[in-house]
């Protein structure tokens, strides 16, 4: 990037200021689906297809024959229309219609995950019935690893002024200087950075913080208190030294960029779930991690500046410990209370009970798959043929004999240390030229591309990598691997060890459209239940976050976008999502747009089945997907929401154990436990938890009516097994917009049943299903047998 002087920062003015500004309603090309194929004779279709239309063209079948372009009546139900956006949205309600979305134009496949949940576009992300546009008034704050901004995905092209609430500034760094330009008159503020970083890496420049990145932040006075003074750090500065922090600010609000790849894997564009909102960067997490009090100062500017949303992809240890002791549990509570919704990732530790950020006042999301994988083959020497997860651009001319590992121990090393390829644990001699078969252990901290670098200075031809989690990871390998879960890993030896002389040949990496079923939970995702608040369902929901591409920096491997996995990714995702629907409905509390989120999610895979979980298949439940996996077409209109304001949280601290002197010193205010609730499940969460059910209990909940002013709601239950459970009323009648009705769930013991059991309660109406899932464990009798 070429240097520029000061004589080249020009002022920028605001014109136009009485301009008309005309509306366009012109028609665009949509499609109508309907689901499968039904039995109706195909000339019939095209009558229907020709009187849904004319019902939104007033009754004119000429014109609805004038707009209609294809009927799909052969393979499946549906049809493609020139419509109106209004005309668009008034079909979307139509009884039958499964979605309605706009006709863009099909480039070589994309990064994805967006599109397999369904939000379809480049720069708008619109959903049917609803203008996304105000996301421009958007600011999400990302507490993570800083930005690389002058990252495509971070462009200020066609970007507005910065938003007027925006209090937040740019802090100048070793890597980054800040200039500040105000015009008085306008409200623009105008933020610049030079960029003088290593020359290797970036020559001095100049990037405008016009309308994209607005504000940029770094902390690391607890890093440097608790890590070696002289430890190097590449950037002192919000600038991004990890990739970490731009991946997932590009995957929340990154722009739309064309022609994206990760050396050759995913090609097509990339884009976040909210192109146009802002950003604004809080860089608190260092080589070593993130300390609490960097993430304290953190959240307490992001509150002040003006976010209107955080995202973090970090978390503690799991147990975590109370909520007043954890640094993102104090700062979300306190961004909860000014409005400011706090989403979070749930963990990557994989097993049951190992929930992070578990909170009521933020949303956790978990991680899952969606239908796109990178693998290699690996073909045997006898013809089979198996499939392992690789981001490995390598590949064997030829095939080669394959080994276990143990088969090349050296030194002191035993065949069983050597198996699962230590460091100088390998005889060059007896390993090379080979394929080796490598193991890492479940809950290694291992990394599994050292295994390959192992692998290959023992002049090994490549790996095959079996790990014993099957954590279903693509890695970047260094020579020719493929990762496999165990059973495929036993077939494997099972073939090396009676074959005389084994061989095998690995492919390159190649991406896999369509991989079924889609989504699956991800293995590395942390489960429930709450190991803190058991009567609260951790996480809250699922989203993608295996194998996501999307924006990078530079400074590490001299790439511009890179394929990553965690829950990390996946919560960034639901960040979007929420920024989405606090464009659309900007006074919605973070509570009422966390239950728009959870209650309109699903917990069926994209064939109509219930998602499974990783490696071993077995149907998911709520620890693993809270109320399921998202759905974004669906979040703006969710009927019904379950909000939640401070009160409650003050309630819900007070039935866990808080005092009112307690609580005070939290709230800083005349708070007191005079309505508390007899348990924790008594707050009004979008899901519903009772684990120590004693023959019978109730708890009561509040929907308010967001959905059309008259309306009526009955209750659908499916019972969790030996649980009965009734809705009083079994009916909610809603006159307006905004009414709230109380209601009551009864529970009661019918039949003997051991550990937690499983069930939901939807709320339905004509237009609306509003759905909560219902978790219940009954407690052991007192002669010590379950009830």
């Amino acid at each position: 990037m070429a240097s520029l002087s000061w004589s080249c920062i020009f002022c920028l003015f605001l014109a136009g200021f009485g301009a008309q500004v005309g509306l366009c309603f012109s028609s665009k090309v949509y499609v109508v689906y309907m689901g499968s194929k039904s039995g109706d004779d195909p000339d019939d279709v095209l009558s229907q297809n020709h009187h849904m239309l004319a019902s939104v063209h007033g009754g004119s079948i000429e014109q609805a024959q004038a707009s209609h372009l294809y009927s799909y009546r052969h393979g499946f139900r549906g049809f493609a229309a020139k419509l109106t956006d209004e005309q668009a949205s008034q079909i979307a309600q139509m009884p039958g219609v499964v979605s309605v979305f706009p006709n863009l134009k099909r480039k070589l496949h994309t990064t994805r995950s967006w599109d397999f949940m369904g939000l379809l576009g480049e720069e708008t992300m619109e959903i049917p019935g609803h203008s996304t546009k105000n996301q421009v008034n958007v600011i999400i704050g990302f507490i993570d690893t800083g930005i690389w901004p002058e990252s495509p995905s971070f462009s200020d092209a066609n970007m507005p002024p910065v938003p007027a609430i925006w209090r937040g500034k740019c802090e100048p760094g070793r890597s980054i200087q800040c200039i500040i330009l105000q015009q008085v008159h306008s409200c623009l503020i105008i933020y610049s950075m030079i960029v003088s970083v290593d020359i290797n890496l970036l020559v001095g420049g100049l990037n405008l913080l016009i309308g994209k990145v607005i504000g940029a932040r770094y902390y690391m006075s607890g890093y440097e208190a608790e890590e070696d003074s002289a430890r190097i750090v590449s950037f002192r500065s919000p600038r991004d030294s990890s990739g970490h922090g731009s991946h997932t600010a590009s995957t929340a609000a990154g722009r739309y960029v064309t022609n994206v790849n990760y050396k050759g894997l995913a090609t097509g564009g990339a884009r976040g779930g909210a192109p146009m909102a802002r950003i604004a960067v809080y860089k608190t997490c260092w080589d070593s991690g993130c300390y609490d009090v960097d993430l304290l100062a953190a959240f307490d500017d992001a509150i002040r500046d003006g976010v209107h949303l955080l995202s973090l992809s970090l978390g503690p240890d799991s147990p975590q410990g109370d909520y007043f002791k954890d640094a993102i549990s104090i700062g979300s509570f306190h961004a909860a209370s000014h409005g400011v919704l706090v989403v979070a990732s749930v963990g990557n530790a994989g097993n049951r009970g190992s929930a992070t950020n578990i909170a009521p006042w933020m949303i956790t999301v978990g991680a899952s798959s969606m239908d796109r994988d990178f693998a290699s083959d690996i073909v045997l020497g006898n013809g089979m043929k198996f499939t392992g997860e690789s981001l490995s651009l390598f590949e064997m001319n030829a095939s080669a004999r394959i080994i276990s590992a143990s088969e090349a121990s050296a030194g002191y090393f035993t065949p069983y240390q050597s198996s699962y390829c230590l460091e100088s644990s390998l005889n060059i001699t007896k390993a090379r030229g080979k394929v080796l078969v490598c193991r890492i252990a479940e809950g290694s901290s291992e990394s599994k591309l050292e295994k390959s670098k192992v692998v290959k200075e023992a002049g090994g031809a490549g790996m095959v990598l079996i790990d014993e989690a099957d954590k279903d990871v693509a890695i970047p390998f260094v020579i020719p691997s493929a990762i496999v879960g165990k059973e495929i890993g036993r077939k494997i030896l099972s073939y090396i060890k009676n074959t005389r002389k084994p061989m095998s040949k690995i492919s390159c990496a190649k991406t896999v459209l369509g991989s079924q079923p889609a989504p699956r939970i991800a293995s590395f995702s942390s489960k429930g239940p709450n190991s803190l608040t058991p009567e609260i369902l951790k996480p809250d929901v699922a989203a993608p976050g295996l194998n996501i591409l999307a924006a990078w920096s530079p400074a590490v491997g001299k790439m511009q976008f890179n394929i990553l996995s965690g829950t990390s990714m996946s919560s960034p995702h639901i960040t979007g999502i929420a920024t989405l629907v606090k464009a659309v409905h900007p006074s919605w509390s973070p509570s009422a747009i966390k239950s728009a989120i959870m209650t309109t999610a699903t917990i069926l895979n994209k064939n109509g089945k219930p998602i499974r979980v990783d490696p071993e298949g077995r149907m998911a439940n709520a620890f693993d997907y809270g109320s399921g996996f998202v759905d974004p077409r669906r979040v703006l209109d969710p009927g019904l929401v379950y909000d939640a304001h401070q009160k409650d949280y003050n309630a819900f601290l007070c039935s866990i154990g808080y005092d009112e002197k307690s609580l005070r010193l939290v709230t800083r205010d005349n708070s007191t436990c005079d309505q508390t609730f007899t348990t924790a499940s008594s707050l009004n969460y979008p899901s519903i938890t009772v684990p120590n059910l004693k023959d019978s209990f109730s708890v009561t909940r509040t929907v308010t009516n967001v959905g059309k002013p008259r309306s009526v709601y009955k209750a659908v239950v499916s019972n969790p097994v030996g649980i009965n459970v009734t809705v009083v009323p079994e009916q909610l009648i809603f006159y307006r917009y905004g009414q709230k009705i109380r209601f009551t769930v009864n529970f009661k013991v019918a039949a003997p049943s051991k550990g937690y059991a499983f069930g939901f309660l939807t709320w339905r109406s004509e237009d609306a299903r509003v759905t909560s899932p219902l978790v219940v464990r009954a407690a052991p009798s007192p002669m010590g047998l379950m009830r």
